[in-house]
């Protein structure tokens, strides 16, 4: 499918199942039959050209289609029969965005939280279901199961199609900013495929936070992770060589960097911070901060990056905040500190980070023999291919010369 028109879909999917929603009802069918129009539209704008306004195309067939799903249930008569009376009611198309109410939506109380995330990766982030699965670290059986269950509680709620009144909304909050970071996190560092990131994804949830941004401009944790994804994402130019190989942040040609989006997030995490309680996203803002001020790998202000990360991980202490303080450490006061923290992480061990990181500190020990074997098993751990043949060459270039080897 043409990269324009794959773009244009997959931007244009959580306005279409919004408005679908907001007019129907009927969560769980109204998606099959936006991703049948998605399908309908990917097989012909290419070959027939985009029409003038494609989100109205894809809402009309989506409908269609709708309708069609709804008298193919015979088992639900009553529904076949509101559904005929659909069928010539085709909703308008207004100047409106309904994906903050669907990101809502799917964040509703009556789902865990981890079916929350699930279902907003799905519905308003356009991930598949194995792209959401491997995010979770189960099977794709498993993952749809739990989707599936996640749409038919929305179904049963009878929630409306409208944004939650004031007095809800903190409650989803959280697990609204959670969704909107894996959603950017899955874009800017894709974990499978051929490509090193996914602009599409990560763009979207930078427009997604914004719009969050907006509707609660007072609140420091949103205000957090948009500085977070921005000063982020402003690296993504220098990331990649040309033929696509991943380029370490030490290695980055930094005026690359977008200075516009640095700016941006500097002055939200600063005019967040000293505003009430200090949340997780804001501590990552500062430290994401840090490393775009320098100007260079040699100046960058590691004890305060520790320091930031300590205080993450008594706020929100997970396996991953270890690992980067681990690194932090390792910069500030040598591999052998960092090596003995990361000693103590064994349940990341089945993550290719852990051993990607082990073998850098081993490295920068001396430690050849033993970095290479942590390269070798951090790339046979990696799902993404650039990934791969970045630890592979990191390897490589400390296999033993056969010339100078008495083994050899």
């Amino acid at each position: 499918m043409d990269a324009t028109v794959e773009d244009l879909l997959r931007r244009l999917a959580p306005q279409v199942l919004g408005a679908v929603v907001r007019r129907y009802g009927h969560f769980d069918t109204a998606e099959d039959a936006v991703q049948e129009a998605l399908l309908d539209a990917a097989t012909q704008w290419p070959a027939e050209g985009v029409p003038g306004a494609p989100l109205g195309w894809l809402v009309t067939v989506a409908s269609r289609r709708l309708t069609d799903l709804l008298r193919a249930d015979q088992a639900r008569r009553r529904r076949e029969e509101t559904a005929w009376c659909w069928a010539f009611d085709v909703p308008a198309v207004s100047g409106t965005d309904d994906s903050l109410i669907l990101l809502f939506m799917c964040c509703h109380p009556a789902l865990r939280a981890d079916a929350q995330v699930a279902l907003t990766l799905r519905a308003v982030g356009g991930l598949s279901t194995r792209e959401v699965a491997r995010a979770f670290l189960v099977s794709e059986d498993t993952m749809t199961r739990r989707i599936t269950r996640a749409k038919q509680r929305i179904r049963a709620s009878g929630l409306p199609f409208s944004l939650p009144p004031p007095a809800e909304r903190q409650d989803r909050l959280a697990a609204v900013l959670h969704v909107l970071y894996l959603i950017f996190n899955e874009g800017y560092a894709s974990t499978s495929g051929p490509s090193l990131h996914r602009a599409d994804l990560s763009t979207e949830a930078i427009r997604l936070t914004r719009m969050v941004h907006r509707l609660l401009p007072g609140d420091s944790e949103v205000a957090g992770l948009l500085a977070l994804m921005l000063l982020t994402d402003a690296r993504r130019p220098a990331r990649a060589a040309a033929d696509g190989a991943l380029i370490p942040m030490a290695e980055q040609d930094r005026s690359l960097w977008n200075a516009a989006s640095i700016e941006e997030g500097i002055a939200l995490v600063t005019a967040a911070l000293p505003r009430g309680a200090t949340g997780p996203f804001q501590l990552q803002a500062a430290i994401a901060a840090l490393h775009d001020e320098a100007p260079s790998a040699a100046a960058t202000d590691w004890p305060q990056i520790v320091a930031l990360y300590s205080l993450l991980l008594r706020l929100a202490p997970n396996p991953m905040t270890a690992l980067n303080h681990a690194v932090a450490v390792a910069m500030a006061s040598g591999p052998a500190a960092g090596l003995a923290l990361v000693s103590d992480l064994s349940e990341l061990s089945g993550d290719h980070r852990l051993h990607a990181v082990r073998g850098h500190l081993l490295e920068m020990s001396g430690d050849g023999a033993a970095a290479r074997e942590a390269y070798l098993h951090a790339a046979g751990l990696a799902g993404s291919l650039p990934q791969q043949r970045y630890l592979r060459e990191r390897a490589a270039r400390l296999a033993p010369d056969p010339v100078s080897d008495p083994g050899a």
